[in-house]
């Protein structure tokens, strides 16, 4: 059993590593700056929406395994480990915010107890070269006699899996230039039966922006084929799983929508773009693959115009408020962009989300917040569908289409059968389904040579 502190204790990434380094058998206290948060954590009341998150919250509490405090000086002394899971948003010019990292080192550091040695952990997905900047700070307020060393070791944790990504992980990196601080901190998750990977700490902090960036392409490639496909006449679903079947490629993150969100894709992306900018390169894939995520966004809302006749007094049920399903996160949410772009076109909005409604209530006032789908229907001129949530396949798309004003179905996720739609009476709209769309124009075969020469 070690004695692990957890700083950013309370959010996604702290929270989740409290809570799975608890039930692993360590003696965690999690660290947070907001004494309401605390409180209510220690109650076992989790702030957060994550699968199977308030059961081992619970569960450990109870065991005494666990618990939550505001006072570095009750949290960091004892402790073998210090995670840092702070948070690290993006500033205006996508450059990553450390100035969250900067105070908890800073802190962990004046905290740190003479005579042992602590090993601090950095979670937080930081720029290149930030092991080296957290060391500094660290040492720079450390007293006399404390010893230290930073690891880095990046989550790739998918939010609405936390619980199970910390527990089943694919592999475990880290970054470290002292052999015995990465063996320690192996030793933690040698129950989990995980690869490890030991490098420099350079290259681990480079692996979770890389790993990012490239599952980002991923999603841009298809919606960039999706534009495509709709244009021809394919259908995008179709050509992602033959696309997936390829093992060179594989079909995860091939889904066709209104792109990504949250808290990791789009910082990651801009922060590295930023890193390659300051390098003096020249990101243009990068920056590619943010603008067509942007663009996917925009498409959606202007062919939610054009097959509306316009927005304007338009009724809008959205479905969908949160980045993805099985999380309440809002940050950077397309379906929040679309609403925005709705409001802005003059439609009203009327929207449902399982989960996410009450962080959204302060950021949406102009918008009607419905206890469900079928309520947010109501009248409605258009259904967009723009969060996968499982609760929407069991709708009785019959009865919505009955409620409804106008018949329209605009499937921002590709998640519902555009059979059972049609046969509802709805007009389906999915993003790049092109085989179902009759304006679909037809590519221009290639041209034979005589003699059998092939294609010119």
């Amino acid at each position: 059993m070690s004695r692990i502190c957890v700083v950013g204790g309370g959010g996604y990434v702290g929270l989740g590593y409290a809570v799975a380094l608890a039930d692993l058998g360590h003696n965690v206290v999690g660290l947070d700056i907001a004494a309401e948060r605390v409180a209510a954590l220690n109650r076992g009341e989790s702030p957060l929406f994550e699968p199977g998150l308030t059961e081992l919250l619970a569960g450990n509490l109870a065991a005494g395994r666990l618990r939550f405090t505001v006072d570095y000086a009750e949290a960091v002394p004892p402790a073998d480990f210090v995670f840092l899971c702070t948070g690290t948003p993006s500033l205006a010019d996508g450059e990553a915010d450390l100035r969250q990292v900067r105070a908890a080192a800073a802190a962990v550091g004046a905290h740190l107890a003479t005579g042992r040695r602590t090993i601090v952990v950095n979670k937080s997905t930081m720029p290149v070269g930030s092991a080296e900047l957290v060391a500094g700070i660290v040492a720079e307020h450390a007293p006399a006699g404390a010893e230290f060393r930073v690891v880095s070791n990046p989550e790739f944790l998918r939010e609405g899996r936390v619980v199970h990504d910390i527990l089943h992980p694919d592999r475990v990196v880290l970054g470290a230039d002292d052999d015995a601080a990465a063996a320690a901190v192996s030793a933690l998750y040698a129950p989990l039966g995980a690869p490890v990977l030991v490098t420099d700490h350079r290259s681990a902090e480079m692996i979770k922006y890389a790993a990012n960036a490239f599952l980002a392409t991923k999603i841009s490639f298809i919606n960039e084929v999706a534009r495509l496909c709709e244009r021809l006449g394919a259908d995008v679903k179709t050509v992602a799983e033959g696309m997936g079947l390829d093992p060179r490629i594989g079909p995860r993150f091939l889904h066709a929508g209104l792109g990504f969100g949250g808290s990791c894709f789009p910082k990651d992306v801009g922060a590295l773009t930023r890193m390659a900018d300051d390098a003096g390169m020249h990101p243009g894939l990068l920056r590619a693959v943010l603008e067509i995520n942007a663009e996917a966004r925009r498409r959606f809302v202007q062919r939610a115009h054009k097959l509306l006749g316009g927005l304007d007094g338009r009724v809008v049920a959205v479905w969908g408020l949160a980045f993805k399903e099985d999380t309440d996160d809002l940050r950077d949410s397309p379906s929040l962009a679309v609403i925005e772009m709705l409001l802005e076109r003059g439609a009203v909005v009327r929207a449902h989300d399982p989960e996410a409604m009450p962080n959204a209530a302060p950021r949406l006032p102009a918008v009607r917040l419905c206890g469900s789908p079928e309520e947010a229907a109501v009248g409605a001129d258009a259904v967009l569908v723009c969060t996968p949530w499982p609760r929407f396949r069991e709708v009785d798309l019959a009865a919505v289409a009955a409620s409804m004003r106008g018949d329209l179905l605009l499937d921002g996720r590709n998640y519902l059968d555009p059979a059972v739609a049609a046969a509802a009476g709805l007009r389906y709209e999915g993003v790049g389904r092109g085989h179902l769309r009759a304006d679909a124009v037809p590519a221009r075969p290639p041209v034979v040579a005589a003699e059998g020469r092939g294609p010119r």
